[in-house]
């Protein structure tokens, strides 16, 4: 009888060597504040102009400190003429009155023409006065809407000419015709009366809106 031996051969297992590093995952919350806060500085750092002003000998002028004593000084004056602005360009666009460019730029020709017939420009002029081209227009366009607007009521009457020429005693130069006198005199009575009018109507327009006011200057 054989004997038969059967070997198991194990093979032997190699050791593996595991080495676990476990790193902690930021929460998404930290991500977003770190993230964030960066953004933060880096738009801080752009737009300083923004919020700061000026820096004296290091130490910051915050642009609200400035807008606070521009305030203080005239920011009743300031908020005043931009209710009336809103409450004329509004009304003016309900009654659908308009003035076109050409409107506007044959009025820019003129002022150039009265500041050039003085040794001056009219950029110089604007620049002394701090304002813009762009600000000289927007004033205009609403001055030729009222003028549209209030046009029967600064109509000027031949009798008014009369009246003033008799009154004030005036007499035309030598070197002008009395059609052009009295045509500049009718311009300047027609100015007068419209400063009149147009006061009257934007005051009759503030009465009647509703406005709250949210500051008290």
């Amino acid at each position: 009888m054989e004997n038969t031996t059967s070997e198991t051969n194990s093979a032997p297992q190699e050791s593996k060597s595991y080495v676990n590093l476990k790193f902690k995952k930021p929460k998404p919350l930290v991500i977003a504040i770190g993230v964030a806060v960066i953004l933060i500085i880096v738009a801080l750092f752009f737009a300083k102009g923004h919020f700061v002003a000026a820096t004296v000998n290091g130490s910051p002028i915050s642009r609200w400190s400035v807008i606070k004593e521009l305030e203080k000084q005239g920011g009743k004056q300031a908020l005043e003429a931009i209710i009336d602005k809103k409450l004329i360009e509004t009304e003016l666009n309900k009654q659908k009155i308009t003035a076109t460019k050409e409107e506007v730029d044959a009025e820019i020709e003129k002022i150039k023409a009265q500041v050039a017939s003085q040794g001056g420009t009219l950029e110089a002029a604007l620049t002394q006065q701090g304002m813009t081209e762009e600000k000289l227009r927007e004033q205009i366009t609403i001055q030729k809407k009222l003028e549209k607007l209030l046009a029967d009521k600064v109509a000027i009457t031949d009798a008014e000419i009369d009246t003033y020429i008799k009154d004030s005693k005036a007499t035309p130069p030598k070197d002008i015709k009395m059609e052009d006198f009295r045509k500049q005199i009718s311009d300047q009575l027609k100015g007068q009366k419209f400063q009149q009018e147009a006061q009257k109507w934007v005051s009759d327009l503030t009465a009647s809106a509703k406005i709250k006011y949210y500051v008290n200057y």
